[in-house]
């Protein structure tokens, strides 16, 4: 059902009990959306569905085929539709990788062979591949559909954008869509995102506030994938068929504790530079688990059907849930995992990542389940405890859990096996005299009562709903679930299959297949809201940021792990259960894990400096440059940046390109401090270096970016071809007083800086903007920004890095201004600010 959400999860029952008129404008707009919605829903209509990043990894491996099925089950309902796959690649290039991913649709087990290559064949001539890159391939697109349905006598009933593409993308595209690609009066519109929605709570609420400039409440949907899933989807239908059954027990006073579990067995492999940027936490927990987490502990709502209902009861949990902090979780990170980044990521081999592949916990209570929300703020020692755990990247326990006989749920990451559940475990205050081996399946209360919600993988393989025997015989729905045939010798959780009354799906379907179902027919509860989004952000960014600089325990992996990672809960904390871990932790004299030290600040050269370990560093510099773009371009609508070449800000380019999706590139204009004399697509070439590592990566306006002109009248640095005029009048004539806001440079061993060098003075005076000189070093022409421009700038940035760097670093600490012989001591702002950035290398040894 469609509704309007109320922006701020805390007003929710403020307005119900204090503004009783303010709920029922709310209800009546409610209405109106309801309606909107069931007019939307009309079966004549032809709907096009625009799939951008339409050739990218989850498009081949799963959307593909969600729209697939999608055409095959509305298809015949007298719809009508057509496919638009797109993305920046150019055209003939993108047709063809869109080609290779439609090559592995497949049909349902029970259609014919022929019937399906028929509507296979149909649906790829409703397929089409388009570039949409610029606000006119926006244009074009919204004008060849209007000319399509006027052309084939259609009503156009409505459009879906799906956007498969980085969250640093969406404001580009929404503002395109908004102002050149939204259908005409009476069709609708809806827009599918993908996680990850922010990386915290702050960025979480820039990203929302921006998408709401362009969309409605109602025309969004968040995906989290697991709200598709079968087995999560059939928690709350599951609860509410139940509730007989579940009214005495699913409460605080029955209730043991509740493990939400995710167990992977990979390894991180070729998705390094996402888990650096957002690790296992902010990856499986504050989505994925954290919605299950509301499912399962919940108020029930009288009518689940009622969206706006569930929403305002998952909104009480929230507020229920006790707050984390430093303890609240424990994590890991498998061994291997630092030399996959070093080696995906080219760090250097000084490297240790801080990311967890692994989180247990947070061990956290809840509110009395099943209680009104005026009672959810009871006792802390009568609430009931959950356990969220993320199974991680390919590791686990060997012989179960230790601590689990100590009743605290063992979670963990990148472990022994796959596989995903929920397990609600009912106290149990029996004994029975007799042997185990008398006991009635059906009637002792000795044997374990509990539900499970098996979400997939594992020893059963696929989605399962399990109840002991001698809790009650369940109910659920006949055309959707059958009871499963016994396999005999296969345990589950302790028992034998036989113990449970187990339900398997009719029929099994991706949980994308259901979600693009669900989108299509305007049913909003399977999605994630903006207040349900910052409500976990909130919930769950104080304990990220207390774990920021915790060192995870580093684990082997597999069966490796023995009880390496079992934990337990004891005084309000969680810690694990082995302590001594001398195989794992670094000897005497081996590197110090970079959280051994905390980032110096101090000063160099009378100027701030800042040093820490390389990652850290970059960080650290990565966060200042969007601070300082994003104070110009709220001051002055724009930011200029120039940036140096070589290796040392290979790191930077990859940190502000995967990790700083809020940065506002749009208004950002793109500056080289210096080039070699060779052409732009030579990999010698600094520019090459920029558009490799940051530039193909981000959404800058072509026109934003200014490549130094080294290669004019097919030759190279020629001085009758007046690059370094040329590049000096664009900068005058762009950059007010020709005052960058940022100058980013290096330091050379021999003192250079830019391609400012001690054998050549060019460009250490004077009124030159812009000058050539000569390098010792090969190849030997350069151009490069004069000392007197660099010093204009509004704030200067010296990156240092590397143990070469030492003897440099000394030396000219010592010395005073002499430019001729080190010119970067002649590098001093006049009314702007310097600062340093160092790795303990350069500036410790």
């Amino acid at each position: 059902m469609e509704t309007v959400h109320l922006r701020h999860p805390a007003l929710v029952d403020h307005l119900v009990s204090r503004n009783p008129g303010t709920w029922k404008m709310l209800t009546v707009a409610m209405c109106m959306a309801l309606l909107g919605c069931l007019q939307a829903q009309e079966p004549q209509g032809h709907v096009s569905v625009i799939l951008l990043g339409a050739t990218g990894d989850l498009a081949k491996k799963y959307l593909w085929q969600g729209l697939f099925q999608l055409y095959l089950d509305e298809a015949g309902k007298g719809n009508s539709f057509s496919f638009h796959g797109a993305a920046l690649t150019a055209p003939e290039q993108g047709q063809g990788l869109m080609a290779k991913a439609l090559e592995s649709l497949s049909c349902p087990k029970d259609m014919a062979p022929s019937h399906c290559a028929e509507r296979k064949d149909q649906f790829l001539r409703l397929s089409q591949y388009r570039q949409l890159k610029t606000t006119e391939d926006y244009r074009a697109l919204s004008k060849d559909i209007e000319a399509q349905i006027q052309h084939e006598g259609l009503r156009e009933a409505g459009r879906i954008f799906y956007f498969s593409v980085p969250p640093f993308a969406y404001a580009d595209i929404a503002r395109n869509i908004n102002s050149s690609c939204r259908p005409g009066p009476g069709t609708w519109l809806r827009v599918v995102l993908e996680k990850p929605f922010g990386h915290d709570h702050l960025s979480a609420q820039q990203l929302a506030t921006e998408l709401r400039s362009f969309f409605q409440e109602e025309e969004m949907y968040r995906v989290d994938h697991y709200l598709g899933k079968q087995a999560v989807a059939q928690i709350l239908p599951f609860r509410d068929q139940n509730r007989k059954a579940l009214d005495g027990l699913w409460n605080r006073h029955h209730v043991e504790r509740v493990e939400i579990v995710v167990k992977e067995s990979v390894d991180a492999a070729g998705r390094t530079s996402f888990y650096e940027e957002y690790g296992v936490i902010r990856d499986i927990l504050q989505n994925h688990l954290t919605e299950i987490l509301t499912l399962v502990a919940m108020e029930l709502p009288d009518d689940i059907s009622n969206a706006e209902a569930v929403l305002r009861h998952k909104l009480q949990v929230f507020q229920a849930l006790r707050g984390l902090q430093k303890g609240s979780a424990i994590v890991g990170q498998y061994q291997t995992y630092s030399e996959q980044v070093r080696r995906e990521l080219q760090k250097p081999d000084s490297f240790h990542s801080l990311t967890p592949t692994f989180a247990g916990g947070p061990w956290t209570r809840v509110g009395p389940l099943g209680s009104p929300h005026a009672q959810l703020q009871a006792a802390f020692q009568t609430h009931v405890p959950f356990g969220l755990g993320w199974m991680g990247l390919d590791l686990g326990f060997s012989q179960g859990c230790s601590v689990a006989r100590m009743m605290f749920p063992c979670l963990s990451g990148l472990l022994d096996e796959r596989v995903g559940y929920v397990r609600v475990l009912f106290k149990n205050r029996a004994y029975c005299v007799q042997s185990e081996k008398h006991w009635a399946v059906e009637q002792s209360q000795c044997l374990p009562r509990q539900i499970v919600f098996h979400i997939g993988h594992g020893d059963l393989g696929g989605p399962a709903v399990l109840v002991s025997r001698n809790l009650f015989r369940p109910s659920l729905p006949s055309e959707s679930w059958m009871e499963m045939e016994d396999r005999p010798g296969l345990r589950l959780f302790g028992r034998p299959l036989s113990d449970y009354y187990a339900y398997s799906p009719v029929t099994e379907r991706d949980a994308y297949s259901i979600l693009l179902a669900h989108i299509f027919h305007c049913r909003k509860d399977s999605f994630i809201t903006t207040e349900n989004l910052l409500a976990s952000w909130v919930f769950w960014t104080p304990v990220l940021d207390s774990l920021a600089h915790e060192v995870p325990r580093l684990y082997p992996g597999g069966a490796e792990n023995g009880h390496l990672l079992d934990f337990e809960f004891s005084g309000g904390q969680l810690s694990f259960s082995q302590q001594q871990l001398e195989q794992l932790v670094p000897g005497p004299g081996s590197v110090p894990v970079p959280s051994a030290f905390q980032v110096l600040r101090a000063k160099y050269r009378e100027s701030p400096l800042i040093s820490a370990w390389p990652e850290e560093l970059i960080s650290k510099l990565a966060d200042d440059i969007e601070a300082t773009a994003v104070r110009a371009v709220q001051r002055f609508g724009e930011f200029h940046l120039a940036l140096s070449g070589g290796s040392s800000p290979v790191a930077l380019f990859q940190q502000l390109a995967m990790g700083h999706y809020s940065f506002p590139w749009a208004h950002t204009h793109l500056w080289l401090v210096d080039e070699r004399c060779v052409p732009l697509s030579d990999p010698e070439s600094n520019f090459q270096g920029l558009q490799a590592h940051l530039l193909q990566h981000i959404r800058v306006p072509y026109y934003n970016i200014h490549p130094m002109p080294v290669h004019l009248h097919q030759r190279l640095c020629a001085e009758e071809d007046q690059g370094t005029q040329i590049y000096a009048r664009e900068i005058s004539a762009l950059v007010t007083n020709s005052s960058f806001d940022l100058v980013l440079l290096g330091m050379g061993t021999d003192g250079h800086t830019a391609s400012l060098f001690p054998q050549s003075p060019a460009g250490l005076d004077g009124e030159q903007l812009v000058v050539l000189t000569k390098s010792p070093f090969r190849p030997h022409h350069r151009m490069s920004l004069s000392l007197p421009l660099i010093n204009r700038a509004k704030k200067v940035a010296v990156l240092v890095m590397g143990r070469m760097k030492r003897e440099i670093t000394l030396l000219v600490s010592r010395v005073g201004h002499e430019p001729r012989k080190w010119p970067i001591s002649g590098v001093l702002p006049t009314s702007g600010q310097l600062v340093w950035y160092m790795d303990y290398e350069a500036f410790l040894g």
